[in-house]
């Protein structure tokens, strides 16, 4: 089973994400903040991983470069899912290294086929 680590320190968008992706059929690991993003995708790196971009602890692009500087997440495909909204916002991103971005509110159904387009259904391949 694929697996989506979301890093969103909103529980609510935390819920939301989360259940439609599990419904859906892949497997969510959460996290709250970026570090605690960090930790569970080099404990179990994940198929993608969706970031929130303001959070606290470790903001998503310091989440990023240290996912991007560890070996076994180094190419795991980093997503931003962010309230940051505006054109300028979305070039910086992009342009610090997230494979994408998706801004908030995001319909989840959005958020589904985002992670189906970057990784494929949820099927038992891993």
């Amino acid at each position: 089973m694929k697996t989506v680590l979301l890093v969103e320190d909103n529980f609510d968008n935390r819920e939301i994400y989360a259940t439609m992706l599990t419904v859906t059929g892949y497997r969510v690991v959460q996290a709250a903040n970026g570090k605690e993003g960090v930790d569970r995708a080099i404990e179990d790196p994940p198929d993608i991983v969706l970031m929130d971009i303001s959070m606290p602890v470790l903001d998503g692009y310091e989440a990023l470069n240290l996912l991007r500087a560890n070996p076994s997440t180094r190419t795991v495909p980093v997503v931003a899912l962010t309230a940051h909204a505006l054109t300028a916002d979305r070039d910086n991103i992009l342009g610090a290294g997230f494979d994408g971005y998706i801004a908030k509110p995001a319909e989840p159904r959005a958020v589904v086929a985002e992670v189906e387009r970057r990784i494929g259904p949820p099927g038992a391949d891993r």
